[in-house]
């Protein structure tokens, strides 16, 4: 899943791919890198002014209509139901909420459609601070608050079948929190629901290697690899091309890929 933010303050990029037209040439770059899955983004998801509606759904419609019949899953990052009934209608297959069904309708105007939901452990009310976030056992209560967020959804009408979780690594943790996340996933893998993980260049990675935010490429790909060996199926990056190629090797040694060709002592 390649990461596209139509934000002028996005974490990763600094507002690299706000314009439209860099947005959507980003995206296409990332299909041609190997992308199965792009996710648009509209408004992150760290503390800030809220984005109005209207102008969220503004953000994010345009590259969806631009990347429609592309043969990639497009995902739209979004916690307002209004912005998630636009996208589905504009085209979008998933919707990726950050907040685990903070508001029910999310899960309303999910079910009224075709599109997948993915429900992602936070904790705090969106675009506000968190300090000092604080478990007695950070996998344990990531794995309750997916199955009552589920249950929400579900209850909601939405199909079991049209589920993904995701445990959200960095959302309202710490660095210990989230290393332990990554050692402990297959607890969270043993739920039964595909798992998505969002690790790519994230505080924890650089805090872990004392990396700015710029050099955190090679850790974010052991992150990731290490997530796949404990469950994971969908590794949300940026840096689509190699990404691809790790996730693909990850792939081949654990037989769920056969190598492009064979040619060495064959």
């Amino acid at each position: 899943m390649a990461v596209i933010n139509r934000t002028p303050d996005s974490f990763y990029d600094q507002g690299a791919t706000f314009a439209l037209e860099a947005s959507v040439a980003a995206a296409r770059r990332a299909i041609d890198d190997g992308a199965d899955w792009v996710d648009i983004g509209g408004a992150k998801f760290a503390p800030g002014p809220l984005i109005a509606i209207e102008e969220e759904i503004d953000r994010v419609v345009p590259v969806i209509a631009a990347l429609r019949g592309s043969g990639v899953v497009i995902s739209v990052d979004t916690f307002h139901p209004e912005v998630a009934r636009a996208s589905i209608a504009a085209g979008a297959h998933v919707i990726n909420d950050t907040t685990g069904v903070h508001d029910p309708r999310m899960a309303e105007v999910v079910a009224d459609s075709d599109a997948i939901l993915v429900i992602t452990h936070s904790l705090a009310v969106p675009r506000t601070p968190y300090p000092s976030p604080h478990y007695d056992d950070v996998v344990g209560e990531v794995v309750s608050f997916l199955q009552e967020r589920i249950g929400r959804a579900v209850e909601h009408g939405v199909p079991p079948e049209r589920l993904i979780v995701d445990p959200g690594h960095d959302l309202n943790k710490n660095t210990l929190h989230s290393l332990e996340l990554t050692r402990r996933l297959g607890e969270i893998s043993a739920l039964g629901w595909p798992l998505l993980v969002a690790v790519s260049n994230k505080d924890f990675v650089g805090e872990s290697l004392d990396r700015p935010r710029g050099q955190r490429v090679e850790g974010s790909l052991a992150a990731a690899v290490v997530c796949i060996l404990n469950g994971a199926r969908i590794v949300r990056m940026h840096n689509v091309r190699a990404a691809v190629d790790a996730v693909r090797m990850t792939e081949a040694i654990l037989g769920f890929r056969q190598p492009a060709y064979l040619t060495h002592n064959i």
